[in-house]
């Protein structure tokens, strides 16, 4: 269990809060979600990131040798310190290093995280923090045998065997058994995702927050998972993917993604020296382990020591973003924390866009800026926002923001 729930907690200001040890992110960015083997198949995992990264420099105005690290979470890829190559391409100079981390799933939203509990650490730095996954081109994995030969594998093991071990969707289907979620419960949500990640595309939501690339030859300016063909009878024709007789299917799963997205985190002293008009203050964050056989609750898990950390109930969230990997586990999870599901992922979520492993942890940061200042601008509140994810291996990520005009 990770104990660092609350950051910038320090004395030194007024309400009790050290700006120079007060996290907040300023700018949130992300390329287009695109499926796997589709349109920005050809794009490796630098090539995914590095344009966000050079627009998120541009967007803040930072000077390029001022950023103090770039730290970067990926999960499939083949090594060799992304993060490190990326800022290079971004054009950032030569002084300005790149860490890599892996917590798979988890993996862009704790990259964010550990960049925030840096700042909290005090120094007033800056950092670009996000993930990236190019499932496209991730490559083969192999162990060696006794003999020498290479024995090729889809994906590595999580947990000792002892533990179980299971694979993704065998795992939605163990939760969906032990919360009892249903398949009708299942394929309504996903339904639902799709619906809105469709109207919220056609109304221009994520124009603001996409940097275009160059994918097979053509500008890739838009995600390409939303299907707005889906209906319910549709969704009731798919069979069981995993188990036999079992209740999670393709349609209400999600594919597998090609995704880059980041973000600026620096203290709050530092983004008023820069001029930044507003942010999301980082509140705190939490990471726990849970059962692996069920490792879809991972989420909901840590979001719970983290709102009791705070003193909060989970009815006081303005908005919720969470990881739709697979129907069964988002409506556990949310239920599991007293939410109704219907209030989560206003955008619709993975189940429609698609799930870039590495980087999906912080796609969900860049939706809760997007979604945070567009409540700002109809009704002038300040939104109280939570970003949590389920993680391979039986575990949970959850980080706690509060959109402020600084």
């Amino acid at each position: 269990m990770d104990s660092d729930r609350t950051l910038g907690s320090g004395a030194g200001s007024a309400g009790g809060i050290d700006e120079s040890r007060q996290p907040v992110i300023i700018a949130a960015l992300r390329s287009p979600i695109c499926r796997a083997n589709g349109q920005l198949k050809q794009l490796r995992a630098p090539d995914l990131l590095a344009p966000v990264l050079a627009n998120l420099v541009q967007t803040t105005g930072v000077d390029l040798a001022d950023v103090d690290d770039v730290i970067v979470g990926n999960a499939v890829g083949g090594g060799g310190n992304v993060a490190r190559f990326a800022a290079l391409q971004a054009g950032l100079p030569i002084s300005v290093p790149g860490i890599t981390v892996d917590r798979q799933c988890g993996s862009g939203l704790d990259a964010v995280v550990l960049a925030s509990r840096l700042v909290a650490a005090g120094g007033d730095p800056l950092y670009l923090a996000g993930g990236v996954e190019s499932i496209s081109t991730a490559p083969a994995r192999a162990n060696r045998t006794d003999d020498g030969e290479l024995d090729f594998y889809s994906r590595a093991s999580f947990v000792p065997a002892q533990f179980g071990d299971p694979d993704m969707g065998v795992a939605a289907e163990n939760v969906a058994r032990e919360f009892g979620v249903t398949r009708q419960r299942q394929d309504e949500y996903a339904l639902r995702s799709h619906r809105r990640a469709v109207e919220a595309a056609r109304m221009g939501v994520f124009a603001d927050e996409i940097v275009p690339l160059k994918g097979n030859g053509k500008l890739v300016a838009s995600d390409d998972g939303p299907r707005t063909s889906l209906r319910a009878p549709l969704m009731a024709r798919f069979p069981a993917a995993f188990v036999a007789g079992g209740s999670v299917t393709a349609a209400n799963s999600c594919f597998d993604a090609d995704a880059a997205s980041a973000v600026v985190v620096t203290s709050l002293k530092r983004a008023r020296a820069m001029g930044a008009t507003d942010g999301l203050l980082v509140l705190g964050c939490d990471t726990t382990g849970v059962d692996p056989e069920l490792l879809g609750i991972g989420a909901a898990h840590a979001a719970k020591q983290l709102l009791d950390h705070h003193g909060l109930a989970a009815d006081e969230l303005d908005l919720v973003e969470f990881n739709e990997a697979f129907a069964s586990q988002t409506i556990a999870c949310l239920e599991y924390l007293g939410l109704d599901p219907w209030k989560a992922n206003l955008d619709g979520g993975a189940l429609a866009l698609g799930h870039g492993y590495g980087a999906s942890g912080a796609v969900l940061v860049t939706r809760l800026m997007a979604q945070a200042r567009r409540s700002y601008a109809l009704r002038g509140e300040s939104s109280l926002a939570l970003a949590m994810i389920s993680i391979a291996g039986g575990m949970g990520t959850a980080a706690l923001f509060q959109y402020a005009r600084l």
